[in-house]
């Protein structure tokens, strides 16, 4: 009986034993799982900040394209109004004064 006791003394030690280790190594997985995702999310962080910075510098670009192409076709419109005005002045002159006289 007493080997009995014994042995079951012995299963339990070693199953103790067990559960430490496994308790152990649960432990670390955590841990290493918790700095793992620290190095995801730092990661993903990083490169969505990089591409956000790209989207922006884009868009930045593109704006720019068509605030310079919006100024020259303004510029150029502005020049076509003055040559027009200097070729057709005497033209408007005469017609505005007929306006104005008639009553």
């Amino acid at each position: 009986m007493d080997k009995v006791l014994d042995k079951l003394a012995e299963i339990e030690n070693s199953a103790s034993g067990i559960m430490e280790e496994a308790n152990k190594r649960k432990s670390q997985f955590a841990q290493e799982m918790d700095e793992k995702t620290r190095a995801f999310d730092q990661e993903l962080e990083e490169e969505t900040q990089k591409r956000i910075r790209q989207v922006q510098e884009t868009m930045e670009r593109d704006m720019e394209q068509k605030l310079k192409e919006q100024k020259e076709r303004s510029d150029q419109f502005l020049l076509e109004m003055e040559a027009n005005y200097k070729e057709h002045r005497k033209e408007y002159v005469e017609a505005l004064f007929k306006e104005m006289i008639k009553e």
